[in-house]
């Protein structure tokens, strides 16, 4: 697998305002508009829907992740969000 490493802040603020898929350690995944990121790495998503088991488990809206829960963010895609 090819992961290409980017450094944490410069990659967060070119994504801040578009849509983006957060995963959990726990397994569940959020989709949502990243409105904001502290300095510690929270994040706070508005528009947010839920994913368990790739399964829309619900509408949120507004939702704070801390930091220590996330297992990775990307940038929203048209193809998954197909497949969601």
């Amino acid at each position: 697998m090819d992961v290409a490493m980017n450094n944490p802040k410069p990659f967060l603020s070119g994504i801040t305002g578009k849509q983006v898929i957060v995963k959990l350690k726990w397994g569940m995944e959020y989709k949502g508009y990243l409105v904001s990121v502290d300095r510690y790495m929270n994040l706070q998503l508005h528009s947010t829907d839920e994913y368990i088991d790739n399964c829309h488990t619900g509408s949120l809206g507004e939702v704070l992740i801390r930091c220590n829960n996330v297992l990775y963010i990307r940038e929203c895609d048209d193809d998954r969000l197909d497949t969601m």
